[in-house]
């Protein structure tokens, strides 16, 4: 294929694959299957990798994530992103009105259009564009300035990174504009999540929101690409070249943009319609399969909004009504004590059931035991639970006035409910801990842990699976999985299994053997080592065994890792049950060492990059990869170790040390002649 086919092909691959995912991700209508999809993306992939002087920032596969970036620079947007002002009750609505009509210098029987939205509870977000191109993604911040998170934004599939233009001249991208709109999680997303980091030994979101936002500024894209956010547009900031006369015009052109906006926004003639469009959804917002706290009312016609105008922090044309909590009493009648896979136990509230923004809630979080004290929660109480970010159910407060003296107060258990062992508790911690790390409870969790998705991603072997695997007798650590087949026979004969089953599970752990390093220190379990600091161990150290024999000192070298997490593997490693595993999966021939890819010898081995400014060919994380793709090293400070600087437009404070350390500094012109160079151009 000659330089110009492939240029072409590629132009069509793009238009293609950016066309399905509109049609799958937007309006949920895929007119291809997924095995045809991914074979457009795939040759796709093929293509820019045989040719990568066609990569550009708009390409589908740039979504996949970046390597980290050290820091999010600062954005300026060109017009502020205000707050809203809320109103709680249907009199503040239309107090609203009333003001919106002096303002306006109408009578008050006059009729006000407005807009209708649901209020996502996610993360405001700027998505500017030039020509149509997605150029800069960032954050709300104070409304003035935020954080660029460019790289992450483009992971999300529901934000086009080229806006679709019809043959209307009213469609045709401005030359330049800012795309407002909510980045947020689903509910089923946001469990998922959880759970992983249940398995990791990490904190929990408290909510869709608090995962959204933690989601979107990960210093490494990568990461957040496989947290599936997804995006509602809801209308613009600064423009050139396009003129709306109403909100409602601004989201139906949107829409022809290619943007998702939410199918239950509505026009409505009067304040009276809102304030029924209000009521409607707070009892109907549990049919959603994402959080919704409210709802945002805006003066439709644009020119109005202009007069209007706003105060220092919100504008005077827009508010958001805000529903009402979704709370519930009921009786606590019993606390369990339920034990994690690092031993924790976490107290569960047993209630009488009740009805809670339209779910049945039976059980409820507790925290800690220090929550319980605080809150003077006692067995017996009538409490106040809520759905914390309309998700996860907890014990908010205490009626103590329906108290009858009846009432226990909740002591904390000195042995593990599940095997009997000592419970402890840190100084430094709130959680109390099994000591015994042949806890039943703890096995279980460590195996399920173990063939989790993201961890070896075993197929077949559920939670279900673990259990009852774990009490036959067949599993006593993660390692036993891999002895499995030596119970074909056996496993085949149990109650709901079969011939097709086990074939399909013994496939699916023999297949789990080839998974790169990273998956298995992962699925290891050790605590506070998540997806991205065990891709950061398997890079860093190439090898279990080397990483099985590292120092503290050394593990907090790697950028990224700190002093407690450093300090858990070590511990980890030391301990013999831990080892003696490890070797039980070794010798079942699990993959133990990171896969080596053989580079050519190139120009840039052993030699160290520092991009500083704006690059015109490739973002700074592109740029940085292609180096160490290279052979050479990418860092983000200057030192005397460094071979080169690569400064563009901008660079400051980075190009002033290399000045000062004699340190060689190239353009990106000159850069990119070594790069063609060193790929044998």
């Amino acid at each position: 294929m000659t330089r110009e086919q492939a240029q072409a092909r590629i132009a069509e691959l793009r238009r293609l694959v950016e066309y399905h995912n509109y049609r799958y991700y937007v309006l949920d209508q895929p007119e291809i299957s997924d095995e045809e999809y991914d074979a457009l993306f795939r040759e796709l992939q093929q293509l820019e990798a045989q040719f990568p002087e066609f990569i550009t920032p708009d390409s589908p596969t740039q979504r996949v994530g970046a390597p980290p970036l050290s820091a999010f620079p600062e954005h300026a947007h060109r017009e502020t992103m205000l707050s809203l002002d809320n109103a709680f009750s249907e009199e503040e609505l239309l107090a609203f009105d009333q003001r919106v009509k002096r303002f306006l210098d109408l009578p008050q029987e006059a009729d006000i259009e407005y807009t209708c939205e649901l209020k996502i509870d996610g993360l405001a977000v700027s998505l500017t564009y030039e020509e149509g191109v997605l150029t800069v993604g960032a954050t709300r911040g104070d409304g003035v300035r935020g954080e660029e998170v460019t790289p992450n934004i483009r992971t999300v599939r529901q934000i086009p990174l080229r806006l679709r233009s019809e043959d209307s001249l009213f469609d045709a991208p401005p030359r330049l504009i800012e795309v407002r709109g909510e980045v947020y999680l689903s509910y089923q997303e946001f469990e998922r999540i959880n759970h992983e980091r249940a398995q990791a030994g990490e904190p929990l979101f408290a909510n869709p929101r608090n995962a959204a936002a933690g989601s979107l500024r990960q210093l490494d894209s990568r990461i957040t690409a496989r947290r599936r956010l997804r995006f509602w547009a809801y209308g613009v900031g600064y423009c050139e070249g396009i003129e709306f006369a109403t909100q409602w015009d601004i989201l139906q052109q949107l829409k022809r943009w290619g943007f998702p906006v939410n199918p239950h926004t509505r026009l409505v003639k009067t304040i009276h319609e809102a304030i029924e469009f209000c009521r409607a959804w707070s009892r109907r917002r549990a049919e959603l399969d994402y959080a919704t706290d409210g709802v945002v009312i805006k003066v439709n016609r644009i020119a109005w909004q202009r007069q209007l105008g706003a105060t220092a922090r919100a504008p005077r044309w827009a508010i958001a009504y805000k529903y009402p909590a979704a709370q519930a009493i009921t009786t606590l009648l019993e606390v369990r004590w339920q034990v994690g896979r690092t031993g924790v136990l976490t107290p569960v509230a047993i209630m009488e059931p009740v009805q809670v923004g339209g779910v049945t809630v039976a059980r409820a979080t507790l925290h800690n035991i220090d929550y319980i004290r605080e809150k003077d929660i006692r067995l017996g109480d009538r409490v106040v639970i809520q759905r914390a970010g309309e998700v996860i159910p907890e014990v908010v407060s205490v009626l103590t006035d329906a108290r009858d003296g009846d009432e226990i107060p909740i002591e904390p258990p000195t042995q593990c409910p599940a095997c009997g062992a000592r419970v402890e508790r840190a100084e430094d911690e709130a959680a109390l801990r099994c000591i015994n790390l042949a806890c039943p409870a703890q096995i279980v969790e460590r195996i399920r842990h173990f063939t989790s998705r993201n961890a070896m991603n075993i197929e077949g072997v559920g939670d279900k699976w673990v259990q009852r695997l774990f009490d036959l007798g067949y599993i006593k650590d993660p390692a036993d999985l891999y002895s499995l087949p030596q119970h074909r026979d056996a496993l085949v004969q149990l109650e709901r299994s079969g011939e097709k089953l086990v074939s399909n599970l013994l496939n699916a752990i023999e297949k789990s053997k080839q998974n790169p390093l990273e998956r298995l220190i992962f699925a290891l379990g050790i605590r506070h080592v998540g997806e991205h600091a065990a891709r950061l161990l398997a890079e860093h150290f190439g090898s279990l065994d080397a990483l099985m024999n590292a120092r503290e000192e050394q593990i907090m070298q790697i950028h990224g890792i700190g002093p407690e997490t450093a300090r858990e593997v070590v511990e980890f490693f030391a301990r013999p049950e831990n080892r003696a595993v490890i070797e039980k999966l070794r010798r079942a021939g699990v993959r133990m060492e990171a896969e080596r890819k053989e580079r050519k010898a190139t120009p840039f081995a052993g030699m160290t990059f520092v991009f500083t400014g704006e690059l015109q060919s490739y973002t700074r994380e592109q740029a940085e990869a292609l180096v160490r793709e290279l052979g050479g090293r990418a860092t983000s400070s200057v030192s005397k170790a460094t071979t080169y600087v690569v400064a563009g437009p901008g660079a400051g404070s980075k190009l002033q040390k290399a000045l000062e350390l004699g340190i060689p500094v190239l353009d990106e012109a000159q850069f990119l002649a070594m790069v063609r160079a060193a790929q044998g151009e």
